[in-house]
């Protein structure tokens, strides 16, 4: 039996011509509804090159744009180390065995999973508009940066929790066992395994912090998304604005996408998930501790 129809029989002739003409008759469907928006917006001269042309000057880019994506990228930046060190905290937290530790990072983690993102930025502008916590030009910026550390930082703290669980049982028992206190085996054994294991699902959640600074449009912090209104409405073309505003986030979530591959091939090379090479000096307790993160079921561990 071939491996291509191990799970569910192969196609005969029949059902690969309806394949292909449910194949055929989508893509023919999705060309007729684009071309149909298309026409409506040229009806309403919402493409026409009168509106591109703005965006092949440097007054919209120097003034608009790149601010823009200044302020998109500093608020981006500034929550993403708030969010991964309280994530990394809380999740910790969690998994800790004393319960007056534990039950407030639950408490904590669930509720801020909980509330919207846009709920807490509006909640927050308002505190430190009505207390002067910060000066008027930083309110939307804090405001911003607030809602999105605690909300990312709830999330983050799921993963860290889920990719320690996700571990072998066998790598604390082995920390354990060479001598290691709780909070040694975890920073020193579980973290960095559970970090490398839930990379692809962290750099998601990173791709959704950049996309999430948006919402300070609402709340007149100077992203992105707001830039693009300001040309709409300076240059009367608030589609092809928010097009090219669209069209810079695809590029850096895709760049920032690119160099969470190279960090995550950099740290599998150095052996920082479970069961990868490690090479360092055997007589150092913390290699020891990699050796047990890196050996099998079947391995020995010599502790004398």
């Amino acid at each position: 039996m071939s491996s291509s129809s191990v799970l569910f029989d192969a196609p005969g002739p029949r059902a690969k011509r309806l394949y292909a003409a449910v194949g055929v008759g989508s893509i023919v469907v999705l060309l007729l509804v684009l071309w149909f928006v298309i026409s409506k917006f040229n009806a309403k001269q919402q493409l026409t090159a009168a509106k591109w042309k703005p965006f092949l000057t440097g007054e919209i880019w120097t003034q608009y744009l790149l601010p823009g994506l200044a302020g998109t990228l500093i608020a981006a930046a500034i929550s993403v180390v708030l969010a991964m060190g309280l994530g990394i905290l809380l999740g910790v937290g969690r998994l800790s065995a004393h319960a007056w530790v534990r039950w407030p990072c639950s408490v904590i983690v669930e509720f801020f999973r909980a509330v919207p993102v846009l709920l807490m930025m509006l909640f927050m502008f308002a505190v430190y508009a009505n207390y002067e916590v910060f000066p008027p030009e930083r309110l939307a910026l804090a405001a911003v940066v607030t809602a999105l550390m605690l909300y990312n930082g709830a999330v983050v703290a799921e993963l860290v929790r889920s990719g320690v669980y996700s571990l072998p049982k066998g790598q604390g028992e082995a920390a354990m066992a060479i001598g290691l206190t709780d909070g040694k085996t975890m920073r020193l054994v579980l973290l960095p395994q559970a970090i490398t294991a839930m990379l692809p699902a962290i750099v998601g959640q990173l791709v959704v912090i950049l996309k999430d600074t948006a919402l300070g449009y609402i709340i007149t912090y100077e992203e992105l998304l707001r830039k693009a209104e300001q040309i709409g409405n300076f240059k009367s073309n608030l589609l092809p604005a928010l097009i090219v505003v669209g069209a810079i986030f695809v590029i850096v979530n895709y760049l920032l996408s690119l160099a969470a591959q190279y960090v995550e091939r950099l740290m599998r090379r150095r052996g920082r998930s479970a069961g990868g090479p490690l090479t360092a000096d055997p007589t150092d307790q913390n290699t020891a501790v990699g050796a047990l993160a890196g050996a099998g079921p079947s391995d020995t561990v010599d502790t004398n």
